[in-house]
């Protein structure tokens, strides 16, 4: 596998992660107990940290990128072994 390709699949990875680990963590005011700012909406975090995001979706981009390398190089999981739906005999092999 070349180093772009590998880049690429890191990115999307890490671009996933990165959305998928926005609401961990994250409290409203209203469960923090903290006053809110007026016009602020009801939904907006308190303790909204991207550093934690980014350190977070960095790691686990980066695992989920290894093994993706590695079951490539090693072919670990193939087609073959999440095809759920095997290919139905077609209509003259049913005839026959």
């Amino acid at each position: 596998m070349q180093i772009t390709s590998i880049l690429a699949v890191y990115f999307l990875f890490w671009v996933m992660t990165a959305f998928v680990m926005l609401p961990f963590g994250v409290r409203t005011a209203d469960e923090a107990g903290v006053a809110k700012v007026p016009g602020q909406a009801d939904s907006a975090p308190v303790n909204f940290q991207p550093k934690k995001i980014l350190v977070r979706a960095t790691l686990i981009a980066t695992v989920l990128t290894t093994l993706f390398v590695l079951n490539f190089e090693y072919g670990w999981v193939g087609v073959d072994d999440i095809n759920f739906f095997p290919e139905r005999p077609t209509i003259a092999e049913q005839v026959n």
